[in-house]
């Protein structure tokens, strides 16, 4: 019998000790695409994604986590992943690339969402069934069937969520915390990323943080990300800026195929911007896409070791190295690091 998976996080930067990194479906999944122009992108795309999960799950294994992955089960026959609506229309259920999208550990408990009903077969139940410590299933809690899990930003007797947030839900799950509501305008984990006690990294200034965050430094990166994302503009009139893949902004077949066929996969670009969308191991480290002066200079005087590993299709995915990752176990309580 295998041990069961015990869960613990209340902090989003306290010492990580296991956690859930994503999926993709594997480079076959894309057999039955006869156009090449769209097949060979989508299977190097494939085979990308799944080699910089290695990636990312061999640097956290570095520090001594457990990382445990979704299970695709059958991959001789995807039909399996086919989910028919209630107006008819057939498509496939898309991978389990972001585990943040549908679970959440918060103290004890592990809230689960399943977002396309009782037909979607969930990727999750290999690690589900394991866990030691109480399950909050939305079809047992329908209050949380709009909670937005990478909306929700933990640090320790002190909980922020978007301004989407239904009251009922903070006062029912969460009334032994202190509550904050903020406007981020999104998903927050996208907006701003508490990395260690008195340092936020942040896209823009939410008005709030004076209030929220007292005394916190608060590094601002307004707009620089759009400039390394510049190709994206030229698609965004085709697709909506739900997505982009590098080199692929004039491939009009791809667009067409993602367009029709991987809708529901797609997010909105444009609404979560990935820089700030960082993995904390620890007080002392954490996990980033890439380099940016302004932000390692602030790291650095907090005593902050960065570690890049680049998640080359995030902007197609709409998925950061924090959406793609779910913590399980953090050591530590619930500390106040405010004293109010």
């Amino acid at each position: 019998m295998s041990q069961r998976i015990k869960i613990n996080s209340y902090t989003g930067f306290q010492p990580l000790r296991s956690c859930i990194i994503g999926k993709s479906y594997p480079p076959e999944f894309y057999n039955k695409i006869s156009n090449p122009k769209v097949r060979s992108v989508m299977e190097r795309v494939a085979f990308e994604t799944e080699e910089d999960y290695q990636k990312l799950s061999k640097l956290i294994e570095s520090f001594g986590i457990t990382v445990y992955r979704p299970e695709i089960k059958d991959q001789n026959n995807f039909e399996e992943y086919m989910l028919i609506l209630e107006d008819g229309r057939r498509w496939y259920q898309p991978p389990p690339m972001n585990p943040r999208d549908h679970l959440m550990v918060s103290d004890n408990r592990m809230f689960v969402s399943r977002p396309y009903g009782e037909q979607y077969v969930d990727f999750f139940d290999n690690i589900i069934t394991q866990i030691d410590g109480e399950i909050l299933h939305k079809k047992n809690f329908p209050e949380l069937e709009n909670l937005q899990y990478p909306s929700i930003t933990r640090v320790g007797h002190d909980i922020y969520f978007d301004n989407t947030i239904d009251k009922l839900v903070i006062n029912k799950h969460f009334s032994n915390y202190r509550t904050h509501v903020v406007k981020t305008g999104g998903h927050s984990d996208g907006v701003f990323c508490p990395v260690t006690p008195g340092l936020i990294v942040s896209l823009k200034d939410v008005p709030t943080y004076a209030e929220t965050f007292p005394d916190w430094e608060v590094v601002y990166l307004p707009g620089q990300s759009w400039a390394k994302v510049s190709p994206f503009l030229n698609l965004k009139r085709k697709n909506h800026g739900k997505w982009w893949i590098p080199g692929e902004e004039m491939n009009d077949d791809l667009v067409d195929f993602v367009n029709i066929w991987l809708d529901k996969w797609v997010g909105y670009v444009e609404e979560t911007v990935f820089d700030v969308n960082m993995l904390v191991i620890d007080e002392k480290n954490v996990i980033c896409n890439n380099y940016n002066k302004t932000v390692f200079r602030a790291l650095a005087q907090h005593g902050v070791t960065p570690h890049i590993c680049n998640f080359r299709h995030r902007y197609f995915w709409d998925g950061g190295l924090h959406c793609v990752s779910l913590d399980l176990y953090r050591e530590g309580g619930k500390n106040d690091f405010f004293n109010k």
